[in-house]
C-alpha cells in the first residue's frame, strides 16, 4: 500500500532478488569467526538472507535497501515476480553465465527463493534491522559498523551511475564504516571492467584507506572473479 514513505517511489522499478547466506560468504570470502560479535552493514540488501542467517551466528546486522519502503507482503510479492522473470530471462541467455558455482537454472532458481523467504520471515519477526534508505545518505553516525559488505550494486551499473556519484556513495560507506568494506562486483552488467574502479575509490579514501583487490571463489557473471576490500589506516 502506497504512502506517504513510498509516494514518487515506484515498486515496479525495484528489481527485487537476493543472494542467500552462504553465497554472500562465497562471494566475499568471510568465515563465520568473521562475523561474530561483528556490527555489519549490508547495503544495498535487497531480498538477501545474509541479516538473517548472520545474526543467528552472533553478528548484529543491519540491512539496508530503499525497497524497504514497501511492506513485507508487497515485496514478497514483487521478489516472486522478479525471481520469475530472472528465470525466463537466464534461460534465454544461459550461455553469457559461468555455471560452475550454481549448477544449473534450477539451481538458481531454488537459492533466488531460498534468500527471498528467509528474508522476508526475518523481516516479519525482526523488522528493525531492514532500514528503507538508499546511497549516498544513509541515516547512520560515524563509523557505526565494523564492517559492510556491498554487492551488485556500485560499478556493475557503471553505464548509468556516474563516477561521482560512486565516489560520494564509497564516502558514505567509509564514514560509516569502522574497519573494513567490501564490494563485489568490479564490473559492469556487460561483464566490462570499469574503468574508474581505482581513480573512485582513491579520491573517496583520500589516502585513508588501504586498496586490495583479491580472487573471489564465487563464480556466475563472466569476469567478475574479484571483489574490493577496504581497510581503513
Amino acid at each position: 500500500m502506497a504512502n506517504k514513505r513510498t509516494q514518487g517511489l515506484s515498486l515496479e522499478r525495484i528489481v527485487f532478488l537476493g543472494r542467500t547466506f552462504e553465497e554472500y560468504m562465497s562471494i566475499f570470502g568471510l568465515a563465520q569467526n568473521d562475523l561474530q560479535g561483528q556490527k555489519i552493514l549490508d547495503c544495498p540488501a535487497g531480498a538477501c538472507s545474509f541479516a538473517a542467517e548472520a545474526s543467528l551466528l552472533g553478528a548484529e546486522v543491519t540491512a539496508v535497501d530503499m525497497a524497504y519502503h514497501f511492506d513485507n507482503e508487497e515485496l514478497y510479492n514483487k521478489g516472486q515476480q522478479d525471481i520469475r522473470h530472472m528465470i525466463q530471462s537466464m534461460t534465454e541467455a544461459r550461455d553469457q553465465y559461468d555455471w560452475s558455482t550454481l549448477g544449473s537454472i534450477t539451481q538458481l532458481e531454488n537459492l533466488r527463493t531460498e534468500a527471498l523467504e528467509q528474508s522476508s520471515l526475518d523481516r516479519r519477526v525482526h523488522p528493525n534491522r531492514y532500514i528503507p534508505a538508499v546511497l549516498p545518505d544513509l541515516p547512520f553516525g560515524n563509523k557505526t559498523f565494523d564492517l559492510t559488505v556491498s554487492a551488485h550494486f556500485l560499478f556493475l551499473y557503471a553505464d548509468r551511475l556516474d563516477e561521482e556519484f560512486h565516489i560520494r556513495c564509497l564516502q558514505e560507506l567509509m564514514r560509516v564504516t569502522r574497519t573494513e568494506i567490501r564490494i563485489f562486483p568490479l564490473v559492469n552488467l556487460k561483464s566490462e571492467r570499469v574503468a574508474f574502479v581505482e581513480k573512485a575509490v582513491a579520491a573517496a579514501g583520500q589516502g585513508s584507506w588501504e586498496i586490495q583487490e583479491i580472487p573471489t571463489d564465487y563464480t556466475f557473471q563472466k569476469g567478475a572473479d574479484t571483489l574490493l576490500v577496504l581497510k581503513r589506516v
